[in-house]
């Protein structure tokens, strides 16, 4: 009897491949990186004086900064025929019926407004190389709270306080693609969370790449002030091209004093796109980053959120997942700098490899001389579906002080053909079986997101597992 058909088995990769044609409206840079493309991206955002010379000093930075050499090859990507900057055909606007119908639509598919109206304080949403839509919850900006476009900020009343933080955290010189980030940077998002304010719904930013050819450099920075509380949630997707595609954004997270900040991201980029991404957070006193991610698309990815533990007492939790399919070489992990007292760090990943897939887990723990009485703990677990794929872990400590307690386990595996041969007995179909263990794998992670992200993840585990994602 053929198996009944799922709701999840009806889910396609055209749930995120499907495109619109670009408008004659539609403005974009030459191919290419040169000074007069970067000037060009200047000129277009109407840049203070100082960003436009931080653009060019970073172009000259990037030029003189060699190709990593280390991770997965990116030969596939050749940044002459890479488009840095697509602007739609739609202004930023603050209401859902004045976005462009295909945008609109894209975004309407995808959950955004539907996501806002049930369970998010705020939402912006970047199609291409600019935010088309912003808006945060009266209750939520009456506190204080500040979430907009960070290119709004700029030119605003908060722009010293971007000037003040911008790249300082991931400056241009800390590798290729940060140099290549300041030099063509658009789009990204703001938040100032005041001291002492909880934001008790997320915060989310959706980043829609649509122009074949193109890549994505959003900037978001977010500073938690003292004893302030915040969930980010960050959503990334696009269709799949027969031309490489590049994202390489930049996440900078200033948590302050006893402040708690939690950032969520599922990462579900087409598999023609090398996504070289930079995420750091600085955490002072008594404070806590929580990561949240989960990375699922791209051809190719670099991906190493690092949390810089500054102050006594402060804490990083990085709960991770990621699943390499046929065709993706996922290079992912974290990086923890312990400078200070009594700090602590906690890791714990889950990687998943199929169809020749490979997955490599890299973690760098740092424990300094005046980081006494400092705790971390990494564990991070791979399972491969089949005898084609691979995983690696690739750990790496340096640990300054003999008062440090520092653990590492590490854990590599298949699925059980016993696991299997029992689900298939009480009536599942090896697919489904193989998908049901995949998932349960998977649920130290799906656990960690809120419910709408944790059903996506478990569903792309399915969609994957059926082979449905080309």
């Amino acid at each position: 009897m053929k198996d009944e058909k799922t709701v999840i088995e009806d889910v396609n990769r055209e749930f995120y491949d499907f495109r619109f044609e670009e408008g004659d409206d539609v403005f974009r840079v030459s191919e290419g990186l040169t000074e007069a493309i970067v000037s060009e991206i200047s000129r277009e955002k109407n840049d203070p004086d100082w960003m436009r010379e931080f653009r060019l000093r970073s172009l000259e930075i990037y030029k003189r900064t060699d190709m990593p050499d280390w991770g997965p090859p990116i030969d596939g990507l050749n940044m002459d025929n890479i488009v840095t900057y697509v602007r739609p055909n739609a202004g930023m606007k603050a209401s859902w019926e004045d976005v462009p119908d295909d945008i609109k639509t894209t975004f309407e598919r995808l959950g955004i407004p539907e996501a806002e109206r049930k369970s998010l304080a705020g939402v912006g949403a970047q199609y291409d190389s600019e935010l088309v839509y912003h808006n945060v919850k009266k209750e939520v900006a009456e506190k204080g709270v500040i979430y907009t476009d960070i290119e709004s900020a700029l030119h605003g009343e908060y722009g010293e306080m971007i000037r003040a933080h911008f790249m300082k955290l991931v400056p241009p010189q800390d590798h290729k693609f940060a140099a290549l980030h300041g030099a063509v940077w658009s789009g990204g998002s703001f938040v100032y969370v005041p001291r002492g304010v909880s934001v008790e719904i997320p915060l989310q930013s959706y980043f829609r790449l649509n122009a074949p050819g193109a890549g994505q450099f959003e900037h978001t920075l977010i500073i938690v002030d003292e004893g302030a509380d915040l969930h980010f949630i960050e959503g990334c997707s696009a269709p799949k091209y027969n031309v490489a595609n590049l994202h390489a954004g930049c996440v900078e997270l200033f948590v302050g004093r006893n402040a708690r900040l939690r950032y969520s991201t599922i990462e579900n980029w087409s598999k023609n796109m090398y996504n070289l991404n930079t995420k750091r957070a600085l955490v002072e006193e008594g404070g806590k980053i929580e990561w949240v991610s989960g990375s699922f698309g791209s051809h190719t990815s670099y991906l190493y959120p690092m949390s810089i533990l500054n102050g006594r007492g402060a804490r990083s939790e990085f709960t991770g997942i990621t699943f390499a399919g046929h065709g993706q070489n996922l290079d992912t992990g974290c990086k923890i700098v312990h400078n200070a007292p009594e700090t602590s760090s906690y890791v714990n990943t889950r990687s998943i490899s199929k169809s020749g897939g490979i997955s490599t887990f890299r973690s760098s723990v740092v424990v300094n001389k005046n980081a006494e009485n400092s705790k971390s703990s990494v564990s991070c677990q791979s399972l491969m579906v089949d005898s084609e794929s691979r995983s690696d872990t690739i750990p790496a400590m340096d640990i300054k002080t003999d008062k440090a307690d520092i653990g590492h386990e590490a854990k590599i595996g298949r699925i059980s053909d016993d696991a299997v041969f029992y689900l298939m007995s009480r009536g599942l179909s090896e697919e489904n079986a193989k998908a049901l263990i995949v998932s349960g794998f998977a649920e130290n992670v799906s656990k960690e997101l809120p419910l709408e992200y944790a059903v996506e993840m478990n569903n792309l585990i399915r969609i994957e597992m059926k082979g449905a994602i080309g």
